[in-house]
């Protein structure tokens, strides 16, 4: 009766007034309403369809965060999984032409089953075990995507089009067929899978997940399903990653292996402890460093293919003085403003 109560006094603090108008959350939204209004105006054409692909990375980046900095899991096949939303997406859209938002959900659920499935044998693993192994599924990816392509519109289960036939685009959503239309989609969408990912981390999953990182014997002691909380992370991961890859589907309607590589999972991880492997800013930063970067080096007459000695850079920085990345100097810099401007109130 007494935990009953608890468990209540928790919901209610959760969604209590004070905490869903924070400071925090009403920058987020103040900011998410000015990038849908004026976001693709400032930014242009070119840089519009940049943002997009940033916002789409931010969503896997946010599920590395999650395994990473709640579970400790270094896990290296993300954009692989993006590969498997992608498929799917394409393969049903072509088949069925149901509407895109359909689509997305289909990527998902059949993405967290394959992320679930391909994660079962490394449930045991940690550290650099489970990141050779997670990089050695990556790979395998790697190569049925290459084997076998994705579906470009074609006849057959596969939706290959081969010889002279003209490959047909998936369509994108009713409500994003421009590009500056699909950058207010993707943001939205980007938004809905934070926000997913958020309530886990604030609910009972995310108390669990935290108790696995400190001590996993301790969280069994504690009567904790270590198991099944380690396939419910998978599951939320893969299913957002899924989203993810329909995304990128339906931005250019079209996909390619080479997208898809074993060292891109890797970039990407890499961009998560550069940004922040402990918060959702650290994920949106990710996002930015991984899509956004090589455009802007080459943007101001420096070659992009720099982004790798950058980054190496950034980790031994981010390993060696900045655990919590960027998102944490970010926000240590905007306590030590507020506890300035507090201070100076009062005096």
């Amino acid at each position: 009766m007494t935990a009953s109560v608890q468990q209540r006094s928790s919901r209610v603090s959760l969604w209590s007034r004070g905490r869903i108008f924070s400071a925090r959350n009403i920058a987020v939204a103040v900011f998410l309403v000015l990038a849908l209004v004026f976001g693709p105006i400032l930014l242009g054409a070119y840089w519009t369809r940049i943002m997009t692909a940033c916002a789409i990375f931010a969503i896997p980046a946010a599920g590395i965060a999650l395994l990473y900095g709640r579970l400790g899991l270094v896990a290296l096949g993300q954009v692989s999984l993006m590969g498997v939303g992608g498929w799917i997406t394409l393969r049903v859209g072509h088949a069925t032409a149901l509407p895109f938002e359909l689509l997305l959900v289909i990527a998902a659920v059949g993405t967290g089953i394959i992320g679930v499935l391909v994660g079962l044998p490394a449930l045991r693993l940690s550290g650099l075990n489970l990141a050779i192994v997670t990089l050695m599924l990556a790979g395998a990816f790697e190569v049925v995507f290459t084997v076998t392509g994705f579906p470009n519109g074609g006849e057959g289960f596969l939706g290959r089009a081969a010889g002279g036939v003209l490959q047909k685009p998936l369509p994108r959503p009713v409500l994003g067929t421009t590009d500056p239309d699909y950058f207010r989609y993707v943001l939205i969408v980007t938004a809905i899978m934070f926000v997913i990912i958020a309530l886990h981390l604030a609910n009972r999953p995310g108390r669990a997940w935290a108790a696995m990182r400190q001590s996993e014997a301790g969280a069994l002691a504690a009567g904790i399903g270590t198991v099944r909380y380690r396939l419910w992370a998978l599951a939320v991961v893969s299913a957002t990653t899924g989203v993810a890859g329909g995304l990128l589907a339906g931005n250019a309607g079209l996909l390619d292996p080479i997208s898809f590589k074993a060292s891109q999972s890797i970039l990407l991880f890499a961009t998560v402890l550069i940004g922040g492997g402990f918060s959702l800013l650290g994920a949106a930063i990710a996002g930015f460093l991984s899509q956004g970067l090589p455009p802007l080096l080459n943007s101001i007459g420096v070659d992009g293919n720099l982004i790798f000695v950058i980054l190496g850079l950034g980790m031994i920085q981010a390993l060696t003085t900045a655990p919590q990345g960027i998102a944490g100097q970010l926000q240590g810099l905007a306590r030590r403003i507020t506890r300035t401007i507090t201070k100076k109130g009062k005096s």
